[in-house]
């Protein structure tokens, strides 16, 4: 620990708020790993949508003050003394509260070898939302389901939309200039009358056309906030057709190491493979994580939204 700095660049919050509550401050403290910990060096800091959602107060602070971030890589820089199967100097990417600074302290329980075969950047851009995508395909909607599926991709702008189609979305819909519901209908009208699953991450506006355009005994995957939370509905809504709605969290299908360790090693796989690629818009420097939330909350292309920028944490 003697070779470490005292203190580090760090983006928090003090307050809920629009983008102007976001400090990055100077002098917060290194911090000394406790024996369960390990102490990583972040190279790269994820930035995802729900840095919005602790920004506004949706999923609120634990405290203030409040660092941000919920996913890097980088290196180990110090071990506990009760640590095994980490040592100083290996790369990992992680998932944990405070990731976007220069040092995070963590218990190793969601940190992650990362195999020499990905580039920098690309597991702290993949792993938040990557095993998010595996966990939820194969957890919420058997994803054995989905093999040879016909995939119809919703989005506010053509430019997300190519970038849907490029990843092998077969049917495209822009809905802020289409009708999406009209258009679903229209595309599944002889298969069935709706899609047999739909995955939707913008949350109170599409909710009830989702449970328009799903077919009977379908599934609804309920995922994320991004126009605001889903407000109570009465479930004898989804009697009609018999539906199954889920709004499942990633942390509920990763609880135990051994799950994280499969979904991780898997999607790590899958990367080098070229089975999923990573697409990262930019590389932000810490200063101008406010930015590059802006961005995030309104982005004119796919990058920051489909999968999210990374944020650079060097100098």
């Amino acid at each position: 620990m003697s070779s470490l700095p005292k203190t580090q660049r760090s983006v928090r919050i003090n307050a809920y708020g629009g983008v102007d509550v976001i400090k990055v401050v100077t002098d917060a403290l290194v911090p000394s790993p406790a024996d369960n910990e390990v102490l990583v060096k972040n190279t790269y800091a994820g930035l995802n949508f729900i840095d919005t959602y602790s920004r506004t107060g949706l999923y609120p602070a634990p405290s203030f003050p409040h660092t941000l971030g919920r996913e890097a890589e980088g290196t180990i820089a110090a071990v506990g003394k009760s640590v095994q199967n980490f040592k100083v100097g290996d790369r990992v990417a992680y998932l944990g509260i405070g990731a976007q600074q220069e040092y995070t302290a963590l218990d190793p329980f969601y940190v992650a070898h990362v195999p020499p075969a990905i580039p920098e950047g690309v597991a702290a851009a993949g792993i938040l939302q990557g095993l998010t995508a595996l966990a939820f395909a194969r957890e919420s909607y058997e994803i054995k389901n989905a093999i040879g599926a016909h995939v119809i991709a919703t989005a506010s702008n053509d430019q997300k939309l190519a970038i849907a189609q490029e990843h092998g979305a077969e049917f495209l819909i822009n809905y802020s200039t289409q009708d999406w519901v009209a258009e679903v209908k229209k595309i599944t009208k002889d298969a069935g009358g709706g899609v047999a699953a739909v995955f939707d991450g913008v949350g109170k506006d599409t909710f009830d056309g989702d449970l328009e355009v799903v077919r009977r005994k379908g599934t609804v995957v309920s995922l994320g906030n991004a126009s605001g939370a889903v407000p109570p509905f009465a479930i004898a809504r989804l009697s009609p057709k018999n539906l199954k709605l889920l709004r499942p969290q990633l942390f509920a299908y990763i609880a135990e190491r051994r799950e994280f360790e499969a979904y991780t090693r898997e999607i790590f796989d899958w990367i080098i493979e070229g089975r999923v690629k990573v697409n990262i818009h930019k590389a932000y420097p810490l200063e101008e994580v406010a930015q590059a939330q802006t961005v995030t909350a309104h982005p004119p292309h796919g990058g920051a939204w489909l999968t999210h920028g990374a944020t650079t944490l060097g100098s």
